[in-house]
This record gives structure tokens, sequence and C-alpha cells, in this order.
């Protein structure tokens, strides 16, 4: 193999790296928004005067939410940092190989697939992540039209 066509090897996982970085950056935002939303939701339980046990009740299932959510997105973020390690994995294996007069057979190839593997199920969890949080959000307002209602009902 050339110099430049060991470079150019070297360089295709960097397409994956900058897909994968991204998810990592949108995953990090999420876990920060969530975070917050489970900090309000600790100051309003601790607010709660304990007279009414539904709003207590749908406060803990909303903590809980929270909760499961973060736990996704932190095994997705895990899981797109595996993937990035594969990706640099696999441009040094390819560097090494040519070093190593060709020894590592597939190894380059193996770290890719695992890679993208990788990735690959980091999406599948940060899409769930995402429909929790989109039925999250249409809880919460079918909850506060239910309240509104009880004060002041439109009929």
């Amino acid at each position: 193999m050339t110099h430049y066509a060991i470079l150019t090897a070297m360089l295709a996982p960097a397409f994956f790296l900058t897909a994968t970085a991204s998810l990592l950056g949108t995953a990090n935002a999420r876990l920060a928004r969530v975070i917050d939303r489970t900090r309000s939701l600790l100051r309003d339980l601790a607010d709660d005067d304990g007279h009414d046990t539904e709003d207590r009740r749908i406060l803990e299932a909303r903590i809980a939410l929270q909760r499961r959510r973060s736990r996704i997105i932190l095994r997705g973020s895990q899981l797109l940092y595996v993937a990035i390690s594969c990706f640099v994995g696999t441009s040094l294996t390819v560097a090494g190989d040519s070093f190593f007069d060709h020894r590592f057979g597939q190894a380059p190839t193996i770290l890719a697939a695992l890679g993208v593997l990788a990735m690959f199920a980091a999406s599948l969890l940060l899409a769930r992540e995402a429909s929790m949080a989109v039925h999250a959000v249409n809880e919460e307002m079918d909850d506060a039209h239910r309240k509104a209602n009880r004060r002041s009902p439109l009929i």
C-alpha cells in the first residue's frame, strides 16, 4: 500500500467520527435538559404541601420518567464513546497494519463494524428517549388541561 492509500484508509473513519460526535453532542444537550427538568420537578415535590395525593403521584411518576430517560441517554452516550474508540482504533490499526507488514488481518474492518454497530445501537436508544420525551410533554399538557378545566370548565 502506498502512503497515500494508507492515509486515505486512516481518514475514512473520520466521517463516522463526525457523525458520532454530532450525536454525542445532541445526547449531552438532551441529558442537560432532562437534568434541568428533573431539578424543576424535585423543587415542585419539595414545595408540595401533601394535601393533594393525586398531584404528588403525578410528580413522582414524572420524576421516575425523567430518571428512565437519563439512564437511556447515558447508555446511548456510552455506546457513542465506544463507537468513537472503535473508529479511532480503526485508523490506528490501519496504520499499524501497514507498519507491521499487514499482520492485523481483518482487525480494522472488525473495529469499524463494531463502531458502526455501537453507533446504530446508540441511535436506537436515543430515538426511544425522544419518544419518551414527547410522551412526557403530552402527559403534562393533558394534566394541565384537566386541572384548568377543574378550576373553570369551558361548558
